[in-house]
């Protein structure tokens, strides 16, 4: 199994509070490889929100392929962090040259687009970047989106994080995600290691998601930018959430009516019963088959959790108001959130959706029997 922490905090944090949690979990997961994902930067990013930052992992050969190309693009180094590892290498962790984490300037004209197709056109470039550094094995990119870093390695996430000097003020952020241990289900590769993220969404699991391949189809054959790669078979649950709320226009409470819809005499009884008929039987395919735990984050920045029906992987959320968190396990909770009212922890069912909206207030409790918001 994998274990999973997410925090959000009117105050930034820096990633490290997410590493000790992880490291307090430890007996969830293998040490193998780490995953994080960062968002609502402070610090040198908090007056370059709207620019997009590029994080990846380089060689210096590629590094100056990527100078290359986004040169001839137009776009202008804002801001950057290059991350030299030290001499001494990290055992079980491969030799890398530069952690890059790079703001750019947009190219002339760029910023009077909508914000639709901007992003698409930063998918694109992303997409591209990735392909060009696996034919010549020199980049590794994972993310190119405003307000948004993303780091990944293999090895042990407390040793790579000190490794990495993953606590210097520049990463510090207000919504932090982590997950631990690689991709159990095929080769170890940093593309299949959570969390994955698109357009402004992004998730990481904790399970098995064996209907992965008619999944996988399903998206395909939706020709959506991104809906590609697919290293893992928890990625599927980030292109499904991007799929419900940017492309079907739903929000995410409907989540998990597609990833787990409800039974047909619960249906029938639904205060949306006929809608929601509909959408399980044109979505079919994106039924998940488990276990499994869901984190996930929204382009506003909430944070929210949702099990499967099997309810097998475990899950907490608990905090206080300003400060929030989500967690494979109440030692990781504590770690990050000692001061906190223990009493209003909750763990999620497999028909609740629990949520932590941008003004980190309160806990949220969706119901699938609940009625939707529906668009109109």
């Amino acid at each position: 199994m994998c274990r999973l922490f997410a925090i959000t905090s009117k105050t930034p944090l820096s990633p490290m509070v997410a590493m000790e949690a992880m490291d307090i979990m430890r007996e969830g997961h293998d040490g193998s490889g780490v995953g994080l994902f960062l968002r609502d930067l402070s610090g040198p990013f908090e007056e370059m929100k709207e620019a997009p930052i590029l994080s990846g992992i380089f060689t210096e050969a590629g590094i100056k392929r990527l100078d290359r190309f986004m040169m001839d693009l137009g776009f202008m180094t804002k801001y950057k962090i290059s991350i030299k590892v030290p001499k001494v290498p990290l055992p079980g962790t491969p030799r890398r040259d530069v952690y890059l984490i790079r703001a750019y300037e947009y190219p002339e004209g760029w910023e009077a687009l909508p914000f639709q197709e901007l992003g698409r056109r930063l998918l694109n470039i992303r997409l591209q970047l990735r392909t060009m550094g696996e034919k010549e094995e020199d980049m590794i990119v994972f993310s190119f989106w405003p307000d948004v870093i993303m780091i990944k390695e293999i090895g042990d996430p407390m040793k790579v994080a000190h490794h990495l000097n993953l606590d210097r003020k520049e990463l510090h952020a207000r919504v932090i995600m982590a997950q631990g241990r690689q991709n159990t289900n095929y080769a170890i590769n940093l593309y299949a290691c959570h969390p994955f993220f698109i357009e402004g969404y992004a998730t990481m699991t904790n399970g098995e998601n064996t209907a992965f391949v008619p999944i996988r189809e399903y998206l395909l054959s939706r020709n959506v930018l991104g809906y590609t790669g697919y290293q893992s078979d928890s990625e599927v649950f980030t292109h499904i959430l991007h799929y419900t709320l940017n492309r079907l226009g739903l929000g995410i409470e409907a989540y998990k009516h597609i990833i787990t819809p409800l039974q047909d005499k619960d249906l029938t009884a639904h205060p949306n019963g006929a809608f929601l008929k509909q959408l399980k039987h044109s979505c079919r395919q994106l039924t998940i088959d488990g276990p499994n735990c869901v984190i996930g984050c929204l382009p506003d920045h909430s944070l929210f959790m949702v099990q499967d029906r099997k309810k097998l992987r475990p899950g907490v959320v608990g905090g206080k108001p300003g400060c929030w968190a989500f967690s494979s396990e109440i030692c990781g909770l504590d770690a990050a959130i000692p001061d906190r009212d223990k009493s209003k922890d909750f763990q999620p069912m497999h028909l609740d959706t629990t949520m932590v909206g941008p003004d980190r207030q309160e806990v949220k409790i969706c119901s699938q029997t609940a009625p939707l918001a529906l668009p109109h």
